[in-house]
Parts: C-alpha cells; sequence; structure tokens
C-alpha cells in the first residue's frame, strides 16, 4: 500500500524582553534569539486509502488518466471502482507498441491511444497546465510522487515526467487501486451502456457480458469514437466540439538549442531547449499555435484505426534523442465542417476522420508519413528529399499542401512565415513537416450538469476527462478525475 509519510522539523524564533536593572520602569531591549527544536517525533505512516473491496462499485470506463485519478479517490471516498479497459496492461502494451513499428500495422485495441494509463503513458508525460482554477495540481503531483515520480516535479515550473518513467508510475497505481480493493479488467470494451428510465444500470461488454451499478463514469479518452457513435445511434445527448489539426514539426534539437539560448554552440550545463508559438494569421479569427512540444523527443504513429494516419510526439525523462518536435495546428471552426452538417454533433469528427484517411490514402495506405522540407511547404513546392527524422516507420516526400484540407494548409504557410521571424533560423531545409497532427482534443462533448457533473440525460452517468470533452493532457485530465469522484461520494455516500 501507498503511504503518505509525516515528520516535523520545527524551528521557534523568541523575542526576548530585556530590562535594564535595577529600574524596571526603564524602557527595554528586544534580543532576537534563534531556538531549534529537534523533538523526537514519531514518523506516522497515514494510509489515506481505505479497504473497498466490499464497498459500493462504481465502474470507471477508460484507464487513462482521469479513469485512474478519479478511482484513487473513490477509494479515498469509500466507493469501489471497477475499472473497464479495453486495452492491455502496460508491459504488454509495450509489446504491441514495438510490433507496430516493426509489421507496420495498427493494431486497434492496444496503441499509443489504448491501454493502460492511456494516450498520456507513451506522450512524453508533459505535467504543466494552465487549468489552476478548475482543481488542485499539488495533489495530482503528490500522487505522482507518492507512486515513483520524481519530487522535482513539485517545484519544477515545467513539470515533466517522461514516457519512460510514466510505465512504471501506472503499474504502481494499479498496485495501490487493486490492493484497497478496487478491480481492473483489460481487454474488456464496453460497447453499450444499460439505461432503463434514464437512470444508468450498468456496461455491456464486447462478449456480451453484463457489469452492473448505478455510477458509471465515462473516461474513454479522445480516441474512443465508437462511444460517439453509440450515443449519437441512441441519441443520448452530444454536442460538436472545436479542436485543432495540422503537422508535426521536427528540427535537430541543436539548432532549436541555438536558436533558444542565442549561442553558436550548445552548453551542457542546459537542458534541450523548448518553445511556445501562437499566431493569429490573415484570417483574424484563426489561431496557430504550436501543441504538445517535445525537445529531444521522438514522431510516433497515434492511429487507433486501420485506414487512417495520425503522428504524436513524445520524450522519455532524459530528453536525449537529437530531434526536436512540437504540433503545429490550426484552430478548426464550424464552417470548416460545413459540409458534414448532416452530421450534427458528428460532424467536427467526420472531418477529422476524412483528414485522417486522406493521409493514410497519400501514403500508400501505409504507416510510412507524408512528411516535407518547411522550407519547401511555404514554397509550395514537393520535396525531392527529406531531413533525417526519428519516425520509425518512415517519411514519404510529399506536397503537403495537397493533402491537408485549404484551410489549415493556408494558414499554416503564413504562421510558419511569422514564426520565421520570431524564431530566427526556425525555417529550415533541416525541417520536415509530417501529417496528421489530428488529436489535439475531442471533437465531440458529452455534456452534463454543471452541478451535479452527471450526463443531462442519464442519471448516474459521469462524462469525465478529454474523451468527454472537459480537460487536455494529463494534469487537467486527473483533475476533472478527481473532481468527478468528489461529486459521487457527495451524491452518493
Amino acid at each position: 500500500a501507498r503511504k503518505a509519510l509525516i515528520t516535523y522539523r520545527i524551528k521557534v524564533q523568541l523575542r526576548i524582553l530585556e530590562l535594564e536593572r535595577p529600574s524596571l520602569q526603564k524602557v527595554g531591549q528586544e534580543t532576537e534569539v534563534e531556538v531549534e527544536i529537534e523533538p523526537q517525533v514519531e514518523v506516522v505512516e497515514v494510509d489515506k486509502y481505505k479497504d473497498v473491496h466490499n464497498a459500493k462499485p462504481v465502474i470507471v470506463i477508460g484507464a487513462g488518466p482521469s479513469g485512474l485519478f478519479a478511482s484513487l479517490k473513490l477509494i479515498q471516498k469509500g466507493l469501489k471502482p471497477i475499472i473497464i479497459e479495453r486495452g492491455k496492461p502496460v508491459s504488454e502494451r509495450k509489446v504491441d507498441l514495438a510490433q507496430i513499428i516493426r509489421q507496420n500495422e495498427i493494431n486497434t485495441e492496444s496503441n499509443w491511444c489504448f491501454g493502460e494509463g492511456g494516450a498520456g503513458t507513451f506522450s512524453d508525460g508533459k505535467l504543466y497546465t494552465r487549468s489552476n482554477k478548475r482543481g488542485n495540481i499539488n495533489e495530482v503531483l503528490d500522487i505522482f510522487v507518492e507512486h515513483g515520480a520524481d519530487k522535482e516535479i513539485m517545484i519544477d515550473a515545467h513539470p515533466h515526467i517522461g514516457s519512460d518513467n510514466l510505465s512504471a508510475i501506472t503499474k504502481n497505481i494499479r498496485q495501490t487501486i487493486e490492493t484497497h480493493g478496487g478491480e481492473y479488467h483489460f481487454n474488456t470494451k464496453v460497447v453499450d451502456l444499460i439505461v432503463k428510465d434514464n437512470k444508468i444500470k450498468g456496461v455491456i461488454t464486447q462478449n456480451g457480458d453484463k457489469i452492473e451499478s448505478d455510477i458509471v463514469v465515462l473516461a474513454t479518452g479522445h480516441s474512443a469514437r465508437d462511444i460517439y457513435y453509440l450515443f449519437n445511434e441512441k441519441n443520448w445527448a452530444l454536442e460538436a466540439k472545436l479542436f485543432a489539426m495540422g503537422v508535426r514539426i521536427e528540427h535537430p534539437q541543436e539548432l532549436i538549442n541555438q536558436i533558444q539560448y542565442h549561442t553558436p554552440k550548445y552548453s551542457k550545463l542546459l537542458p534541450p531547449a523548448t518553445y511556445n508559438l501562437a499566431h493569429n494569421t490573415k484570417d483574424k479569427d484563426r489561431g496557430v499555435f504550436s501543441f504538445c512540444m517535445c525537445p529531444g523527443g521522438m514522431i510516433i504513429p497515434a492511429s487507433t484505426g486501420k485506414e487512417e494516419l495520425v503522428v504524436n510526439g513524445m520524450s522519455n525523462s532524459l530528453r536525449n534523442s537529437p530531434f526536436a518536435n512540437s504540433g503545429i495546428v490550426v484552430n478548426v471552426k464550424a464552417e470548416d465542417a460545413k459540409k458534414y452538417s448532416e452530421f450534427g454533433a458528428l460532424a467536427m469528427l467526420k472531418l477529422q476522420e476524412d483528414t485522417e484517411k486522406n493521409m493514410f490514402i497519400a501514403a500508400d495506405k501505409t504507416m510510412v508519413a507524408p512528411a516535407q522540407r518547411l522550407t519547401d511547404f511555404v514554397k509550395d513546392k514537393k520535396s525531392s528529399a527529406l531531413s533525417p527524422s526519428s519516425y520509425l516507420p518512415g517519411l514519404i516526400p510529399s506536397n503537403m499542401n495537397n493533402i491537408l484540407p485549404e484551410f489549415i494548409s493556408t494558414n499554416l504557410r503564413d504562421a510558419f512565415l511569422h514564426f520565421g521571424k520570431t524564431m530566427k533560423g526556425f525555417i529550415t531545409s533541416e525541417a520536415n513537416i509530417i501529417g496528421l497532427e489530428s488529436r489535439t482534443s475531442s471533437p465531440v462533448r458529452i455534456p452534463r450538469d454543471k452541478d451535479s457533473l452527471q450526463h443531462i440525460q442519464i442519471s448516474g452517468l459521469y462524462p469525465c476527462g478529454e474523451g468527454s470533452g472537459y480537460s487536455g493532457g494529463i494534469t487537467s485530465s486527473a483533475i476533472d478525475g478527481i473532481n468527478t469522484a468528489e461529486k459521487i461520494a457527495e451524491t452518493y455516500k
């Protein structure tokens, strides 16, 4: 069991008033005396997690950050989480990821998005968030440290764990949950919800098994499209949600160091340099920005379906790859999905799916990604050759202007020219742009009541995290999971 350790070190500062003798009526002088007291204080072990083996069950669909942190909080509140995960435990998941690289084919149930830890496990482990008002960020960081993260994340301005360390931490979280009575069901895909009189009663799995509970946390992640289609088919409330799409750009890390540190030679005393870019293009209402910048990182295939091509970035804890990569994405507006209006709440999802499919077709229906030198892209010229890359399935020289939707390519070109002025040397033939960066956030929201956090139509169903449209990234997803569990405890305890 993971336990919090409490110790005390007490420093007392005394102010002693010295009076001159023999007269006590004279004005005294203050003297400061510092006294350090080190009492024999017993180290107290506090197990903040309760034994929930026989407690009220709560079904949690998804073992990503929101699902796992909801489960930990449920245990603290005396409720038993039953975690249902379509993918595999993290150790087995690693084997499947290696297979994807070797065989150039996606496993639709075990990949960079699905499996223990969710998409966050193999996408760098950045913990920085601007969601200061949504919940207690330090609580999230504390839990990571309890389960094996470096204590430095508590004080770093931009805390980062690294994909290599997240695997072990995820397993430690599982140990905590199982030790205290929670359950995991891996390789178990939820295909339907049991709903009676607008109240949740449980779930049905791909094997036809029924798992019953009147509380269900829906924490399926931004790539579980089957859940969106299920809701649409059942006429359960859904909303289209704005998101962003674009490309992943890759430079030599040494070049980014030189640009950012303004030195001809990178000092080994400094960490790999990062950047954060944003620009409003000529289309004044259109933002283009860097997303999930990975210093010393690599680009990975992040598809979850057979006929789509998606990439993402990650870094290990040392950030020691010779490459720096970042998503450069364009805000997608409602008008961009006009031709998909017949799909209603799924219009943005359909645009996302078609763009990913077009990228797959441009790659000759393989995982070899279309790519272009940045200098050629801004000139609208197909690259005849490409710079070295960390993307292991390989790259195919292309003209991304002919593959991307026009609103994306036009605004990317405008933004890159601007970035080239703010970061001298950013536009270079040493940089490749690679497609497609499309899973920045969910293109669908599953609406919930702002007070109860329950689905606006189904009582007892708690949409949660990035897949439901309420967070973006590891920390904000974890916070949303904690908030959801606390609301459940208020309602059902």
